[in-house]
């Protein structure tokens, strides 16, 4: 009997999950691969309301996880990790706490394949870029010894990235994305066609996509040029997702992939079948 694939993604936010990979875990859900999802925060601090009615941090974490397990519902993943740091302080919680943690994770669920966010967390975000370094980092770690699991071997990590012309798209519609942290505003920078190692299509699943994010209701005020958006530009926005393949142990080359699967499936396939 086969070993099945397992997909596990490692974000930092509820809706990241929704907006960032929802095609990618619907469509692999929908092909029988078992997803998974590690969340680092409970979104503690993403209140589009007055300041004045927010509800305070345990409220708030409280009702996003309820929103992320109904999203969680609707693409079909297997089973959800909430780490439990704050919302806007990921980047200050001890490195080798959370690494072990995602560690630990990595050797129990066992997954082929790891998906995270790009080494700038898409526009500078410190959660997003925290958990792109804790969860590569964590690959490393998990195939080594430690805790109740054996250690297990990431074949495949990847970034999920965005390229020049999917953000040129995306900013149109909603804005430019960007924060100012130290000081310095950061802005989203897309990658060049070049960059671009791996292109799943997900127009198939377009529909699931926006079912995940309308389940973040507390989010969306914030979403409400994209609940006016026509069918046709929700479609273009998440009809296609794109990758950097970090590393991986079963191949290689300048040839675009078109599953984050490629060279795990063939290993997984017996001698004659």
């Amino acid at each position: 009997m086969n070993e099945p694939m397992r997909l596990m993604c490692v974000l930092a936010h509820p809706d990241d999950e929704s907006l960032g990979t929802g095609g990618l875990l619907a469509k692999y859900a929908a092909e029988g691969v078992e997803t998974y999802l590690i969340t680092a925060t409970r979104g503690e601090a993403g209140w589009f309301g007055q300041w004045s009615d927010y509800p305070g941090p345990e409220k708030l974490g409280a009702l996003r996880e309820q929103e992320l397990n109904c999203a969680a519902n609707q693409l079909g993943l297997r089973q959800i990790f909430l780490l439990g740091y704050m919302d806007g302080e990921l980047d200050q919680a001890p490195p080798g706490e959370v690494i072990e943690k995602i560690a630990a994770i990595y050797r129990q669920v066992r997954p082929q394949v790891v998906v995270t966010f790009d080494p700038a967390g898409v526009y500078g975000h410190p959660d997003h870029i925290a958990i792109s370094q804790f969860a590569l980092a964590a690959a490393v770690k998990a195939a080594g010894e430690g805790g109740a699991h054996p250690p297990h071997q990431v074949s495949k990590l990847y970034y999920s990235i965005e390229t020049e012309e999917v953000l040129a798209m995306y900013q149109q519609v909603f804005g430019e994305l960007k924060m100012t942290i130290d000081g310095v505003e950061r802005h989203a920078e897309g990658w060049k066609d070049w960059m671009i190692t791996t292109i799943v299509d997900t127009t198939t699943y377009w529909q699931v996509i926006w079912d995940a994010i309308r389940c973040h209701q507390s989010q969306l005020p914030g979403f409400s040029e994209m609940l006016a958006l026509p069918e046709d530009r929700r479609q273009a926005l998440f009809g296609t997702q794109y990758f950097y393949r970090v590393y991986s142990l079963v191949n290689g080359g300048r040839e675009i992939e078109t599953d984050l699967f490629a060279g795990v499936r063939e290993r997984m396939i017996p001698a004659g079948g």
